[in-house]
C-alpha cells in the first residue's frame, strides 16, 4: 500500500539542549520562516520554522542528553545528514562560515549540473546543500 501523503513535505525534528545557537543557525542565518514556540509534554519548548514546506522543528529540553555521535555520514549509522535544495550554495556557505559555522565540504560539482556543499550546525548535525542545473 505504502504512504498516502497528504502534505508533500516532511516535519523534521531536531532535539537540542543548545536553543539560542540552534535558533540562530536556522532561522537567522539559514532564513527559515519562524512560525511559533510550543511547550513541550514533559518540560523544554518546540520552535517551529518553515524550510520550504517542510517544518523544521527545534525542540529545545530542559534537562542534558547524550548527543549524537558527530562526523556526517562517516560518523556513526542512522539519521546522519538532511539534504535542502537551494540556488546559491555559495551565498550560504559564505553566511554560515561569516557566523563561524563550520563548512564540512566546500561546494564542487557532484556530477554534470549539479553541485552539493555541506555545512554543520551548532550540534554538529549536517545540512547538505544541492544545486540543481
Amino acid at each position: 500500500m505504502g504512504v498516502q501523503l497528504t502534505k508533500q513535505a516532511i516535519d523534521l525534528g531536531i532535539v537540542t539542549t543548545n536553543g539560542p545557537a540552534m535558533l540562530a543557525f536556522y532561522r537567522d542565518v539559514l532564513g527559515f520562516k519562524y512560525l511559533r514556540e510550543m511547550p513541550m509534554p514533559g518540560g523544554g519548548l518546540m520552535h517551529q520554522m518553515l524550510c520550504g514546506d517542510s517544518m523544521i522543528k527545534v525542540v529545545v529540553l530542559d534537562k542534558a542528553l547524550a548527543p549524537a555521535a558527530p562526523g556526517g555520514p562517516q560518523g556513526g549509522s542512522g539519521y546522519r545528514y538532511w539534504t535542502i535544495t537551494v540556488s546559491n550554495i555559495a551565498e550560504l556557505l559564505l553566511a554560515c562560515a561569516d557566523k563561524g559555522h563550520k563548512v564540512v565540504m566546500k561546494e564542487r560539482e557532484l556530477r554534470p549540473g549539479v553541485k552539493i556543499a555541506m555545512v554543520e550546525d551548532p550540534d554538529g548535525n549536517w545540512v547538505e546543500f544541492l544545486a540543481l542545473g
